[in-house]
Formats: structure tokens, C-alpha cells, sequence
């Protein structure tokens, strides 16, 4: 069974040698690994030829197009029925696609394979982070799986990183793909694609998940609250049509998003007002 490891790549020409060194260390030989360069003004592109594997690819957009165009170009380009998504400034173990591969192989009709993490990097941020994260992953490991998680992604992502993700191409590109900020695509697309496919869930810290000011979730701003989860809602009760499914969820949806957007405000408030966020770490 062959796996497509697909990344996008924007300006991480210090970070995504130790992404592609990290995939060349695979027990796991069956692979291939599309990388999509969104139009990098630093050494990225440089970086990435360095490495001479017939296995790696490299696309170029002629232009940054943006995430969502980026992965989706990646996915579209790859020829293995699987997909891991890695992205560029993260790593895997050596025996992640080895771990994926047979649960793939066990319950093929499963939909999306997805792991724990180990956070590396600020460790200010990590430990707000742990706190976050712990009971969640607590909540997952009671679970049986495979099985549908489509309710527990409306309120929280229960999915850390893209880069902790393994996907069935055909049916990960049968999602809508147009989300508002490509910040949270991952998280829009795990509720479109919790409508209809299980999930399983690996209790191993596959993925190593690099914790930095410079990730894309952060390098905007400092926060990231953003109400993706109800208008992914929203989009999903219009194609459906499933106005009874409304009834049942939008107050719950509405007060968790509520609950995101005040602790966002608080967040932004302090930084109009050059007050450092708890956990932050101070640039210097």
C-alpha cells in the first residue's frame, strides 16, 4: 500500500530539512512525499532540492495561493490511496507510516487515522497547550474505534495538527475545501468529513509537533479563536439540508462559540494594550 505524504511549504527554509530528514527515517518504505511550495521567498525551495530521493516531489505555485489551494494541489498530485499530511515545519517517528499502514490495512473502510502528539519548541506555550489538550485526549481514549466523532469536533478540534492526520484521498477530496480563513482548514474540513466517514485514533505520540511564533496559526496575530466550527456548521445544515439537525445542536454550538470569542477578545484586548498573554514568550 502505497502512502502520499503531502506538505505545503511557505517560508521554512530552518524547519522543513528536519520535515523531509524525518520521512526519509521511515521503517515504512512504500511512499512517496509531494511537497507544494506556496510561492517561498526564502531558501525553502533550495532546502528541499538539496535532498536527492526520486520519492520526493516538488510543485510550485506561480503564485501564493494560500493553504487551501496549496494541500489541495498536493492531494490532487498524489497517486497513493492514503494521505498523510505533514506539514513543513513538524516531524513524524520513524515508525508513523508503519503504525498507519496497518490500521489502514485492518479497518480499511475507516475514513481518517489520526495520533497523539509530542509538543517541542516554546515551552510556555506548550504547557497552556497540555493544559488544553489533556482532558481531551482523555475523552478520546475512552472511545471505541472506529467510530464517527462528528459531535465532538462541533464544540473542540479533538485532532491536534494536520500533521498528526493520515486520510483517504478519494474521500478527503470530496470536501469542500472553500474554508473562510485557511488558519482552521483543518478543523473545517474534519467536521465536513465527519458527516460521513469514521475516525480512528492512535494513543501514540507519532507526530512531533513544533510549537513556534513563527507557525502559521500564529505569525498573524496572537490568538487564534475564530468561529470556524459554527459557520462549517452552518455550511454543512445548508447543503444537507438537515434542519432538524439544527434544532438539535445550534444553542450548544452557538454558546461553546460564545465561550471561544470572549476568551479571544480578552486576548486581543491585552495585546491593544501591550499586556503579554499568560504563556507567551516574550520576543526579544
Amino acid at each position: 500500500m502505497k502512502i502520499s505524504i503531502v506538505t505545503a511549504s511557505y517560508n521554512y527554509q530552518d524547519y522543513i530539512k528536519d520535515t523531509i530528514q524525518s520521512v526519509l527515517e521511515q521503517t515504512y518504505q512504500d511512499w512517496e512525499l509531494i511537497i507544494v511550495d506556496d510561492c517561498s521567498t526564502d531558501n525553502s525551495v533550495e532546502v528541499i532540492k538539496s535532498f536527492k530521493d526520486n520519492r520526493i516531489k516538488l510543485l510550485i505555485n506561480e503564485e501564493n495561493k494560500g493553504l487551501k489551494f496549496t494541500l489541495k494541489r498536493g492531494i490532487e498530485n498524489a497517486s497513493g490511496e492514503w494521505i498523510a499530511i505533514l506539514e513543513s515545519d513538524d516531524a513524524i517517528r520513524e515508525d508513523y507510516l508503519e503504525k498507519k499502514a496497518a490500521v489502514a490495512a485492518k479497518y480499511p473502510d475507516t475514513g481518517l487515522i489520526f495520533n497523539d502528539v509530542e509538543m517541542f519548541g516554546d515551552i510556555n506555550r506548550i504547557k497552556e497547550l497540555e493544559k488544553t489538550f489533556s482532558k481531551k485526549c482523555d475523552i478520546l481514549k475512552r472511545k471505541t474505534y472506529p467510530c464517527n466523532l462528528f459531535k465532538d469536533l462541533m464544540y473542540f478540534n479533538v485532532i491536534l495538527t494536520f500533521s498528526a492526520v493520515l486520510v483517504n484521498r478519494d474521500k478527503i477530496l470530496q470536501c469542500d475545501f472553500n474554508t473562510p480563513t485557511d488558519k482552521l482548514l483543518d478543523w473545517w474540513l474534519f467536521l465536513h468529513f465527519a458527516r460521513n466517514n469514521d475516525f480512528y485514533y492512535i494513543p501514540e505520540k507519532l507526530t512531533k509537533w513544533r510549537i513556534h511564533n513563527d507557525s502559521y496559526l500564529y505569525k498573524k496575530d496572537k490568538t487564534y479563536s475564530y468561529p470556524v466550527n459554527l459557520l462549517a456548521f452552518i455550511d454543512i445544515v445548508k447543503k444537507e439540508k438537515n434542519y432538524k439537525m439544527a434544532i438539535i445542536y445550534t444553542v450548544p454550538i452557538v454558546i461553546s462559540t460564545l465561550y471561544r470569542l470572549r476568551v479571544a477578545i480578552c486576548q486581543h484586548i491585552k495585546v491593544i494594550l501591550g499586556i503579554p498573554l499568560k504563556g507567551a514568550k516574550e520576543n526579544t
